[in-house]
């Protein structure tokens, strides 16, 4: 009887610790498809072509834009976009300046090799709930879903 329990034991302790070396091999890897999968990453020629192919684009892009790249969350409102302004300064409608102490911050979820780290610190002015930054003729702009349901609330409140 002891030899079945041992071997029983012994079979329970290494399917534990195969169990144990898989989860620690592939948990990250399935960690980031999780994560990827709530996120919907696109590029457009041009400001006319990315507004015509996706609604959630923001309108006050221009048309002339080019070289745009789009990062979005399809489970809330954080967004990352980039494209080159021909002419060199923020679109219409936008604001220089920022409103309050600081732009909000960078969505943490959402990550683009062409959106560059440190780029908050940058910042501009906004667009619509978009805060951007301009360097040169290339605009950055994000915006962060819990500002945005917040500057909604607060929109709603005062109109009421």
């Amino acid at each position: 009887m002891k030899g079945i329990v041992s071997k029983v034991a012994l079979g329970v302790a290494g399917t534990g610790m195969a169990v144990a070396v898989v989860a620690v091999a592939i948990g990250p890897r399935v960690s980031d498809w999780y994560d990827g999968r709530h996120q919907e990453q696109a590029s457009y020629e041009s400001g006319t072509q990315a507004k015509a192919e996706r609604r959630s684009m923001p309108t006050w892009l221009p048309d002339n834009a080019s070289g745009v790249k789009y990062l979005m969350s399809t489970t809330g409102d954080d967004r990352l976009l980039r494209a080159t302004l021909p002419e060199g300064r923020l679109p219409a409608g936008c604001s220089a300046g920022l409103p309050g102490k600081s732009a909000h911050p960078v969505p943490l979820a959402l990550k683009a090799g062409w959106f560059p780290e440190g780029v908050a610190a940058k910042a501009t002015g906004t667009c619509g709930h978009y805060n951007v930054a301009l360097t040169g003729n290339q605009l950055y702009a994000w915006q962060d879903g819990a500002a945005v349901q917040a500057a909604l609330r607060a929109e709603h409140v005062a109109k009421h």
